[in-house]
């Protein structure tokens, strides 16, 4: 699985693209996009290990815990988790399998390369309508502690699926040769025209949908090369929007409380304690002595 699974980044940078065929405007805006991104969220890293670990103390230390902290801390985490998946993108590090597509030709590579970038960005076209929909109904609600608009927590999903959709664009753009990008567009299109076509079909499956959507689809997306994560977006959106009622703002819900957990707010502070591992060298350490005591064994590490 290891030899099978990489990340785009080892390809889409010269997928389809001839010497010489890099657009420079393209290639400054999505330089600017990565700053405007990556900057926020490492403010928000730093300001996640803050507010947590002050809460901690005023809890644990103090005995006056601080009722906001938690929640503030989750808002600014869902916002993380959407700028980090928006950054995941833009350096190609969203696992795919890329088994498949490393042994065809380059010029079928190429072409899949595009229809993992097209893919990806046929999802996120799916996504802008729920997103905005679900931000504009929590507009509504005001959270506990802090009584804010729960919009500034919910614009989020909108906001990091709308970035995604112009990194895609540009990477249509900047990439790859227009014969190849319109091959790609035209392939993924085409299957999603097909699929919606054959929606009065489907609604009298039954329950056979769900393999032909969570095996078959997610099967053939992902062995094509498409991010794992958006496979399973894709079969996910076309199972609910053509075989049920569902309404598809429930696709952005349920994003939301996945990234919700109180459980993942300690990511953030595990981040910290991996990087002053590293930097004051106990990471190495660890590594050597770990080695000698099993370095002589294959696969003791």
């Amino acid at each position: 699985m290891r030899a099978a699974l990489t990340h785009p980044a080892e390809v889409l940078p010269t997928a389809g693209a001839a010497p010489g065929s890099r657009r420079p405007w393209a290639i400054a805006a999505d330089n600017a996009l990565g700053h405007l991104v990556e900057i926020p969220a490492a403010i928000l890293v730093v300001a996640e290990i803050v507010i947590l670990f002050s809460g901690i103390v005023a809890r644990y230390v103090l005995h006056t815990p601080l009722v906001w902290s938690d929640e503030l801390a989750s808002i600014l985490f869902l916002w993380l988790a959407m700028l980090g998946a928006v950054i995941a993108f833009r350096r190609g590090e969203h696992m795919r399998m890329g088994a498949l597509v490393n042994r065809a030709s380059p010029a079928t590579r190429a072409l899949l390369d595009m229809v993992a970038v097209a893919a990806a960005l046929a999802f996120l076209l799916l996504l802008q309508a729920p997103g905005y929909e679900y931000a504009s109904e929590e507009r509504y609600v005001t959270t506990a502690a802090l009584e804010i608009p729960n919009i500034w927590r919910a614009a989020a999903l909108p906001v990091g699926t709308a970035l995604m959709l112009l990194i895609a664009l540009l990477r249509l753009v900047e990439r790859a040769q227009w014969r190849v990008t319109g091959l790609a567009l035209l392939l993924v299109g085409g299957v999603v025209a097909a699929i919606t076509a054959l929606q009065p079909v489907l609604a009298g499956l039954g329950n056979l949908n769900l393999l032909i959507f969570f095996v078959g689809v997610v099967a053939a997306t992902v062995f094509a090369g498409v991010p794992i994560a958006f496979s399973f977006g894709l079969a996910t959106f076309g199972y609910l929007s053509l075989t049920t009622d569902v309404p598809m703002m429930v696709v952005v819900g349920r994003m939301d409380e996945g990234m919700s957990h109180l459980i993942l707010l300690a990511v953030p502070l595990f981040v910290f304690l991996g990087v002053l591992i590293e930097m004051t060298g106990m990471a190495k350490r660890m590594v050597a002595f770990l080695a000698s005591l099993l370095g002589h064994v294959r696969g003791g590490l």
